[in-house]
């Protein structure tokens, strides 16, 4: 039987700054709802998939908790099977832990949470929508926006005017966005957090520009009954030499003022060496585009502005050790000094140190899936009556699957497959293949009838030329996705609303739980 740990114990770590991984093994609607400040959502049927990046370490302590679903017992053991060595399951799951800590609802809580603690301590500048809208139509305007969400999000919906530079490119490449010192800079996202930030980032750099936030940002601007455009492809470019070195001068006092700490290659070979003792993360924080031309042996990408927005989808241990790359000795800088107010022990790799390709890494934790129990597509159109059940996310699913395939959640898969009628062959599915691979032992454990999955999934279907269909048939009910109010141009005016009152709680709620350990920076820097 598993071990337990109680949730005191469990607070206690993240107080002391200790390393430990908490994780909610159920899927990520009930996720959403409710949830201690520092879980991850890793559903028990995506773990190996999910949990080696978030936790490179097999030696890191891990603790699951469900809420009474009886997924734990399972997640120990897939976890386990994986090499970790350290696992926990959380005394009364999460009802137990709502008994002494606060539960938050939504995604990306802590980095939210942050973001609201910033706006009231700084009193982050920020003009209403109308204000904005009144300011872009006059005919002498001199002011830019800047969109600080990801790419793809400002493709489907910007403010007019506005332009793609995210989060984390903001410091960097503003100085080529910007006419003169005279132009007002707006920052938006699609809510609040990534505005607030990103207006907060350029104003302790002391770029010469007034900036400020546009409140609420997209959802402000809809509710305000304002039209927003589309398809917009606008981006801030690079900076010039002269740009990017200016850039440089106000990260490097910025971050010296908050403490952040640079290495060298020396060092960063040290960490490496320790990193079986102490988990480590090594992320490149420039854009993507960047990252794919060429990057150092064992960094992974992470996006300064998401990572800082997002920091539980790339850094899964509490009390880590991060290290942040660049080739411009600005994004690493501004990431770097939001992560060390967010809590987190980090460093920055001077750029003009050389890069090491031979560093001693962790032994990576490997799967493999059985052969034994996969079939291709030739052979799943020979099977006789067998039935296809996928384990896509539910909106990729509705999108298009394989021709009679039954959506399924995969924490209830072994439940749910008992209810398909017949008694053919089940043949589980997947965008690549390999959360069905991951999850056939599992399912044959609960039905007497063969169950097999097809080799490289429904990506495989449709190269091999074959149609999809949307006709939904669900055997589940599709829970694993949350519905984020503040992407999409389809949320409805109260749910909308509902996100933006539960954000300006958040301060309050951060305050009566007592185990962030979030300081924020004031600027003290003589003028």
């Amino acid at each position: 039987m598993a071990k337990s740990i109680a949730a005191w114990k469990l607070r206690q770590h993240w107080v002391n700054r200790h390393e430990i991984a908490l994780l909610d093994v159920r899927e990520e609607g009930p996720y959403a709802e409710s949830h201690p400040l520092f879980a991850l959502s890793v559903p028990v049927s995506e773990i190996e998939k999910k949990l080696p990046p978030l936790v490179p370490r097999l030696s890191a302590p891990i603790v699951v908790y469900d809420d009474g679903e009886g997924y734990t017992d399972r997640a120990v053991a897939r976890i386990l099977a994986l090499g970790y060595r350290d696992v926990a399951i959380l005394e009364g799951g999460l009802s137990g832990y709502a008994r002494i800590g606060e539960v938050y609802r939504d995604v990306n809580v802590p980095s939210k949470a942050f973001g609201e603690l910033v706006e009231s301590i700084n009193h982050t500048p920020s003009l209403a929508a109308r204000d904005v809208k009144d300011l872009l139509d006059s005919s002498d305007s001199d002011v830019v926006v800047l969109d600080a969400r990801r790419f793809e999000e400002y493709n489907t919906m910007s403010i007019p005017r506005g332009r793609s530079c995210p989060g984390g490119e903001l410091l960097y490449r503003v100085l080529e966005a910007v006419p003169s010192p005279k132009t007002t800079v707006i920052v938006n996202c699609a809510g609040r957090t990534r505005s607030i930030v990103g207006t907060q980032s350029l104003i302790n750099s002391r770029i010469p520009n007034k900036v400020a936030a546009l409140r609420n940002g997209t959802i402000g601007w809809t509710l305000e009954g304002l039209e927003l455009e589309a398809k917009k492809t606008q981006r801030v470019p690079h900076p010039s030499a002269e740009a990017s070195q200016k850039a440089r001068q106000y990260a490097e006092s910025w971050a010296d003022h908050v403490g952040v700490s640079c290495i060298d290659s020396d060092q960063l070979r040290q960490f490496s060496e320790d990193s079986e003792n102490r988990t480590l993360y090594l992320l490149d924080v420039r854009d993507p585009e960047e990252y794919a031309v060429g990057h150092p042996a064992g960094f992974s990408n992470a996006p300064g502005g998401q990572l800082v927005q997002a920091t539980d989808e790339w850094v899964g241990v509490r009390g880590a050790r991060i290290v942040l790359y660049d080739t411009d000795g600005v994004r690493a800088r501004m990431t770097a000094s939001w992560l060390l107010q967010l809590g987190w022990e980090v460093y920055v790799f001077e750029e003009r140190s050389p890069v090491l390709d031979d560093l001693q890494l962790p032994k990576t934790v490997s799967w493999h899936s059985s052969t034994s129990a996969a079939v291709t597509i030739d052979g799943l159109q020979a099977l006789t009556g067998a039935t296809v059940v996928d384990l896509a996310r539910s909106p990729s699913y509705r999108k298009g699957h394989i021709p009679g395939a039954w959506f399924a959640s995969g924490p209830e898969l072994a439940r749910d497959l008992r209810l398909i009628p017949g008694d053919g062959a089940i043949v589980l599915t997947s965008p690549d293949g390999s959360v069905a691979a991951m999850n056939v032992e599992d399912a044959r454990k609960s039905v007497s009838r063969e169950v097999l999955y097809l080799t490289g999934g429904t990506a495989a279907w449709v190269v091999a030329g074959h149609a999809l269909e949307t006709e939904s048939r669900w055997l589940s009910q599709p829970i694993d996705v949350y519905k984020r109010p503040y992407e999409g141009t389809s949320n409805a005016r109260k749910d909308m609303q509902g996100y933006l009152d539960w954000e300006y709680g958040l301060v309050a709620q951060l305050a009566n739980d007592g185990v962030a350990c979030f300081h924020v920076v004031r600027d003290q820097r003589a003028v």
